[in-house]
């Protein structure tokens, strides 16, 4: 069965997805409408969905329930536009005429003309047989030959949600150490915009969403959702209006930002992925998490490794033999990556100086990286290094330099933020100098591993001698930084690279295709991260989200935990150590080297394995989470502080065979149908923080 058809006489495509279905067509004006998201159809169904009438139509609305699936000024649309263009005459307003289609296995292009001037849209469709995902971009070109086209707005995609007694929109919201908090609220009448202006997709919400309507669950319902891969500022805007028509629209770039497209010249969106599910939020994360390990991730076959960084032993004092000290003790508890975090080069004791000078301290580090590198690599361990390119303090080498590098404004003050600025990498010259150290970095040392920060917004983001096209800037650096990235991973193989941005700041599906993990938040709090790894997976897979074990009390918070809670925490994702390892007495590293261990064998389910909520940590004390890869189960229980004596109500297992048994790591056999029903009782005394691990393997 073909993943694209096209019925010609009703003007109409149909694409098939692993289970749903996805169609629109051609107005009369060569508009194209939505038709149909959702449940399979065939393509005679399809052509069967007519353009309906809404009674409460008037001559103060767009007429008929179809929407418009690029909607921009023209006709009668009220809406919110995806794209909006300026041409130099003044006119704003676009009549399309259709230039025709290709359809190449699961890809579709619809090229659009405008009527009068030279302006081309191109809507892109791609749909996979393994998945549910389906990817929509729009490639913009100029076909003439004298002024230039202003683009005032260019999304990627517009969808629509079909009438439904009601709307609710989930998304996230957060800040720096408490990222990607998850809320599902009833979505409002009116105009709802999601967006972020700081030059990455930021810590404050993430680029998804997810609509249904108030009735979904983590077991059931319809859920229909949106990821933006996109590593820069960016804008959703959902619309709700009184008549329930609910439609929403999103792609890079903020309001007040506008580009110029030159003859001849072409203007490409990133892709803004569209998934439809009839099984509630928890499957709603599966397909994406599937979606992402097959279709995303650059190396999704592999496990990632156990690392250790040594940030929150070390701070700013780093030095040659505290490094080795620190490899040492890591080693013995079974670490596989031996992370080097700020502090090894230029005259770098703070966050004050240094950014930009990329080269090893000499007094810390008299005979260079070698040493350690060498030292890190005898001890079977891998060796990574923190960089942060995209930033320069203004007291540094390279700023004394180059202070015409930084993203600034005529006439202006430079906003210094944690003391520092961002460079222009919209500049050939400036990508091209982050390369070739990059480069020589990871090449004369052997650098496994890259731990790219990115620690501040943009603020003064102009490029004086760019003119009218400073704004490209927005754009331009994210592809500079994608571009890098790609270049550095074809010229070395064998390099693997984590995406931060002071923790979460740069999460989203462009950041994942370049890099094999994510820092998702500074806060490496046990009892926080539950909240915050919650909210994490909603989208993107949990073998992707690095988490470390670090001191009691916690370095940000101050709370106390068990060494036991705070490794359950971060077993469920990419396990990483940060500890003053040195510190720590004889039986915590005993206990440390054994979770270790236990966590290697557990790995592959937890990183690759289907991920299962049981319970919504804003809604109880205990909550767990549970992993399943072929009969292999895992299942993490969390308890945090409640009142003595409180019930606990045990979740109920997922994702099991009724009619199957299981066995547990004590050797007890369990009934599918029984932890399915009634949950699995586990031992957590106590009121304070509490978790436990469950292994479960299928035996018939």
């Amino acid at each position: 069965m073909s993943l694209v058809e096209h019925d010609p006489a009703h003007r109409l495509w149909l694409l098939r997805t692993l289970s749903t279905a996805y169609a629109f067509r051609l107005d009369a004006a060569h508009r194209p409408r939505h038709v149909h998201w959702g449940g399979p159809l065939t393509l005679e169904q399809a052509t069967q969905i007519a353009d309906r009438r809404n009674p409460t139509d008037s001559s103060f609305d767009e007429p008929g329930e179809e929407r418009l699936e690029l909607p921009a000024e023209g006709g009668a649309f009220f809406g919110v536009p995806a794209l909006a263009v300026r041409f130099a005459d003044g006119t704003s307003a676009l009549e399309w005429t259709y230039a025709g289609h290709q359809i190449d296995s699961g890809t579709l292009v619809v090229r659009l003309r405008d009527r009068h001037y030279p302006l081309e849209a191109s809507l892109y469709y791609r749909v996979h047989a393994d998945t549910d995902v389906i990817e929509r971009w729009t490639l913009l070109r100029h076909l003439g030959s004298e002024e230039p086209i202003s683009l005032l707005r260019t999304d990627s995609a517009s969808w629509t949600f079909p009438r439904r007694a009601g709307a609710r929109l989930s998304r996230t919201s957060g800040a720096w150490s408490a990222e990607t908090g998850l809320y599902r609220e009833p979505l409002p009448i009116g105009e709802t915009t999601l967006t972020s202006r700081r030059g990455v997709p930021s810590h404050q919400v993430n680029p998804w969403v997810m609509l249904d309507a108030g009735d979904a669950t983590e077991t059931h319902g319809e859920v229909w959702s949106t990821a933006l891969a996109w590593s820069g500022s960016w804008r959703i805007t959902v619309e709700r209006s009184h008549t329930g028509r609910v439609t929403w629209t999103g792609g890079f770039g903020h309001e007040n930002v506008s580009w110029r497209l030159m003859p001849g010249e072409s203007w490409e969106t990133p892709v803004f992925a569209g998934l439809y599910s009839d099984g509630g939020f928890g499957e709603t994360s599966r397909s994406w998490h599937a979606y992402v390990r097959a279709h995303v991730l650059p190396h999704p076959g592999e496990l990632r490794p156990v690392v250790y960084n040594s940030w929150e032993a070390t701070g700013w004092d780093v030095d040659e033999p505290t490094e080795k000290a620190l490899a040492a003790a890591a080693a013995v508890l079974g670490a596989e990556l031996f992370v080097m975090d700020d502090g090894w080069f230029g005259d770098r004791s703070g966050d004050t100086a240094g950014l930009g000078d990329w080269i090893a301290n000499a007094e810390r580090f008299p005979a260079g990286l070698a040493p350690l590198v060498d030292d890190v690599h005898a001890r079977g361990m891998q060796f990574g290094i923190w960089v942060e390119p995209e930033m320069v303090n203004p007291d540094s080498d390279l700023y004394r330099a180059h202070p015409d590098w930084v993203l600034h404004m005529a006439n202006r003050e430079r906003t210094t933020l944690r003391n520092q600025l961002v460079l222009n990498f919209a500049r050939h010259d400036v990508a091209d100098w982050a390369h070739k150290w990059l480069d020589t970095l990871v090449g004369e040392y052997g650098i496994d591993f890259l731990k790219w920060d990115m620690n501040r917004a943009f603020t003064e983001a102009g490029w004086p001698d760019a003119g009218e096209d400073a704004s490209r800037l927005w754009i331009d650096h994210v592809r500079a930084v994608h571009a890098l990235l790609d270049r550095l991973r074809a010229d070395h193989p064998h390099l693997r690279i984590q995406a931060c941005a002071g923790g979460g700041g740069r999460i989203d599906l462009a950041s994942l295709a370049r890099t094999d993990e994510v820092w998702a938040s500074d806060n490496t709090d046990a009892a926080d991260r539950i909240t915050i790894q919650h909210g994490y997976g909603q989208v993107y897979p949990p073998g992707t989200m690095s988490a470390w074990v670090t001191d009691s009390p916690n370095p940000l918070t101050g709370r106390e935990a068990p060494l036991s809670f705070r490794f359950h925490v971060a077993m469920a994702g990419a396990l990483g150590l940060g500890g003053d390892l040195p510190r720590w007495d004889a039986s915590e590293l005993r206990e440390a080297a054994a979770f270790v261990a236990l966590y290697k064998e557990i790995r592959p389910v937890v990183q690759h394995g289907a991920l299962y909520r049981l319970a919504d940590p804003a809604e109880s004390a205990l909550t767990a989470v549970q992993y399943v890869l072929g009969d292999e189960v895992v299942v993490f229980f969390f308890r945090r502080p409640a009142d003595y004596g409180r019930p606990l109500t045990p979740p109920r297992l997922a994702g099991l065979d009724p009619a199957a048994r299981y066995r547990d790591q004590d050797g007890a056999v369990h009934h599918g149908a029984v932890l399915l029903s009634h949950g699995l009782d586990v031992d957590l005394p106590g009121s304070g923080y509490g978790s436990a691990l469950v292994r479960l393997t299928r035996i018939e």
